[in-house]
């Protein structure tokens, strides 16, 4: 299923690209904002890094900055190349490994980090949203809305106190016939303590690394001699990683672009090749970058050494 994301890359290449105006915008792209762009990575490494090593504090789980690097960025190279997030699931073995963490502490530490990424981009799409409204049809805005207010729900599920973890211990029970583990207590406990204050420095990271994100894809725009401003690159990156979260593709490939295809003419008055070119320039800063970096680091470190 994560074929159909290169897939519908190739057919908006076809249906909408230029090559030759794509080359071109390539060639003629200015270097040193690509640059800036390439190096401001390690910044939205470092801030996801701060975020879970602040919700691991609050589960009373200590790791040294180089000890946290050590199982987060292979991590972060399977997160990229791989289905699902098996990225997290290796993270949380690596946890078990080297700092004898339980699994479902590790868990519950996975979903709040997960979470505080989600939240935090559902609030970039809502501006984004609102500033591209003129540039909305009015049905694909009320889907957007409906989207991001769908998203917003369905994980509140874990936290309704006295529900979530019956409802888990029942389903458990259910499929196993047997008494549900001390493990499912300790992952909604660990939760439960990622929960009020303990969660405002892990969404300040987190809000730090979209900025970075973002500052990222504006140099690129830059780069491109294209004149959109902060906002507009804000709304279009945020709403396109929103539609990155269809399980069609990784790291969002061929849905970015489709998306930028398809607005940019809408929305600035740019050509479907310049959206996709920036699309493309995206992936290239932002993803390429984390995935070499991640590889090197699982060369290193593999989680069975």
């Amino acid at each position: 299923m994560r074929l159909i994301g290169p897939v519908l890359l190739v057919w908006v290449l076809w249906r909408f690209g230029d090559a030759d105006a794509l080359v071109a915008t390539f060639a003629g792209a200015s270097l040193w904002p690509l640059i800036a762009a390439v190096l401001l990575d390690a910044g939205v490494v470092h801030a996801k890094l701060v975020r879970w090593r602040s919700l691991l504090g609050a589960c009373r789980i200590e790791l040294t900055v180089a000890g946290a690097y050590k199982a987060y960025l292979p991590s972060l190279f399977l997160a990229l190349v791989t289905p699902g997030r098996v990225g997290d699931v290796v993270r949380i073995q690596y946890l078990k490994r080297d700092h004898g963490v339980r699994y479902a502490d590790g868990l519950a530490v996975s979903v709040v980090d997960r979470l505080c990424d989600v939240y935090v981009l559902l609030a970039f799409v809502s501006l984004g949203i609102v500033h591209l409204t003129s540039s909305l049809s009015a049905p694909l805005a009320l889907t957007a809305w409906i989207a991001v207010a769908g998203v917003a729900a369905a994980p509140l599920f874990f936290f309704l106190p006295g529900v979530a973890q019956p409802a888990a211990n029942w389903l458990y029970s259910r499929l196993s016939r047997g008494e549900a583990p001390e493990g499912l207590t300790v992952f909604f406990d660990a939760l439960r303590n990622q929960l009020g204050v303990a969660l405002l420095v892990p969404l300040l990271a987190t809000v730090g690394a979209f900025l970075i994100n973002y500052v990222q894809a504006w140099l690129v725009a830059a780069a491109f001699g294209m004149a959109l401003s902060f906002a507009d690159v804000v709304a279009v990156v945020a709403i396109s990683s929103l539609l990155s979260l269809l399980p069609i593709s990784v790291s969002g490939v061929g849905v970015r672009e489709a998306f930028l295809a398809l607005v940019f003419p809408a929305a600035f008055g740019l050509s479907e090749t310049l959206g996709i070119a920036f699309g493309l320039g995206v992936f290239s800063v932002i993803y390429l970058p984390a995935l070499a970096v991640g590889f090197v680091a699982w060369q290193a470190w593999p989680p069975s050494g």
